[in-house]
């Protein structure tokens, strides 16, 4: 007689997840209506049909309780640095794993602008988003000084500062990203803005977590969208070379700034 098929391992993912998500929208709606200070685990539990056991097999306390994503996101962005090719700047590949916290927030804006709300009356919620932001940035960190041999530093070597400097600056530009699109009601092009504060932060780290010099394309440094030289004066011909991994957007914002200055 043949065994009944075990769940799958994706499937008992998703399901903890929406457990997660089911237990984080009862509490959530309960310290709007009730207060944070007033409302208790019983209650939560209870809101959201499960036992008691059964949200401490989930959260370890109430505050946790409205941040139910962040274990899988940083897996995902775990996923995003493992698989990064050898060729890819190092900064860009956090740059692309942050962009999986940024997609955490998007998938449920409704959410996430009323958790922003009750990040900010309460003050041991604000404290528990700090503590969970700041697993991403010790993570970059350790990733950007991955590409830094630490036997090898010397005095007068900065790169490994540059390095933990650098992981700080993308989180703080997401953060920044993150808050501004909160407070306007999840309104607006967030990638978009992202991008903008990403490319911020490449044109003061460039080099950060690999040698410093051309890259090898037509004098372009690693991390650099594009560079743009005019054809000579009087010339109306502008030439850009870009990196093939630059994103088309920063590209297209450098030669635009070359064109506004010609």
């Amino acid at each position: 007689m043949s065994q009944p098929a075990k769940p799958s391992r994706s499937n008992s993912s998703t399901q903890r997840l929406k457990m997660r998500r089911d237990i984080a929208a009862a509490a959530m709606e309960l310290f709007a209506t009730k207060g944070y200070e007033a409302t208790t685990v019983d209650e939560i539990a209870a809101a959201a049909g499960v036992a008691r056991r059964t949200f401490f097999r989930h959260f370890r306390s109430k505050e946790e309780a409205i941040f139910p994503d962040h274990d899988d996101t940083l897996e995902r962005v775990k996923a995003v640095l493992d698989a990064a090719p050898p060729h890819e700047y190092p900064l860009d590949t956090i740059c692309r794993g942050i962009r999986e916290v940024m997609r955490m927030y998007a998938a449920q804006p409704a959410v996430s602008v009323e958790r922003y709300r009750l990040t900010r009356e309460v003050p041991t919620l604000r404290e528990r988003e700090i503590a969970s932001v700041s697993r991403y940035e010790r993570l970059f960190t350790r990733y950007l000084l991955g590409h830094f041999d630490e036997g090898a530093h010397q005095d007068g070597d900065d790169g490994p500062l540059l390095a933990e400097v650098a992981a700080s600056a993308v989180v703080t530009a997401h953060n920044h990203v993150l808050r501004r699109w909160l407070r306007a009601g999840a309104e607006g092009d967030v990638e978009g803005q992202l991008d903008r504060a990403f490319a911020v932060v490449r044109a003061r780290f460039t080099g950060v977590g690999q040698p410093q010099g051309p890259a090898g394309l037509g004098g372009v440094e690693a991390g650099a969208p594009a560079v743009v030289t005019a054809g000579g004066e009087g010339s109306d011909v502008l030439v850009a070379v870009a990196r093939t991994d630059a994103p088309l957007s920063e590209v297209m914002r450098t030669i635009e700034k070359a064109l506004k200055k010609s």
